[in-house]
């Protein structure tokens, strides 16, 4: 995902919390964000996902008109053939974030993305396993790097026996 402008404001911390079932009043009410170490309202940890709504090409994100891949028509997403075979499937088995400092009300976040390292595993059920990593950078206005996430998603050789 790579995004050119995520501006954070008060009203989306808020409102990705409460979606989130958090709250701490870190995340919506200023004179209490006063008394706390950062000394202001902050992003709960996983704030940066929602960044995805502003990439327009972000592969989970519906489009208008066109099919959804995350719409639960099939449980995994994977169209096996008449014959039962078919390739295999994906999904996201990790995600780290890593904080150089708060994301804040008033920042604007730039998202870039790159590869990280990538391993092979034999599944009992499913073949091979191919485990990748991807390595977002999230920089404020500034240009300063303020989270590192990385993800992990592995792909299966071929559908799951079942």
């Amino acid at each position: 995902m790579a995004v050119e402008k995520f501006p954070v404001e008060a009203s989306h911390i808020m409102m990705f919390a409460r979606s989130v079932g958090d709250d701490n009043q870190i995340y919506y009410d200023d004179e209490y964000a006063k008394t706390t170490e950062p000394g202001t309202v902050i992003a709960p940890p996983t704030f940066a996902q929602s960044s995805a709504q502003f990439d327009p090409d972000y592969f989970l994100r519906p489009k208008i008109g066109e099919p959804w891949f995350g719409s639960g028509g099939q449980p995994t997403g994977i169209t096996r053939s008449a014959s039962g075979g078919g390739g295999g499937g994906g999904l996201h088995a990790e995600q780290h974030f890593e904080y150089h400092r708060h994301v804040k009300p008033g920042d604007v976040l730039t998202a870039s993305v790159g590869p990280g390292k990538t391993w092979e595993k034999e599944g009992k059920r499913s073949g091979k396993l191919v485990f990748s990593e991807t390595v977002t950078e999230y920089r404020d206005q500034n240009g300063e790097l303020v989270i590192t996430a990385r993800g992990v998603g592995v792909r299966t050789e071929r559908p799951v026996d079942q």
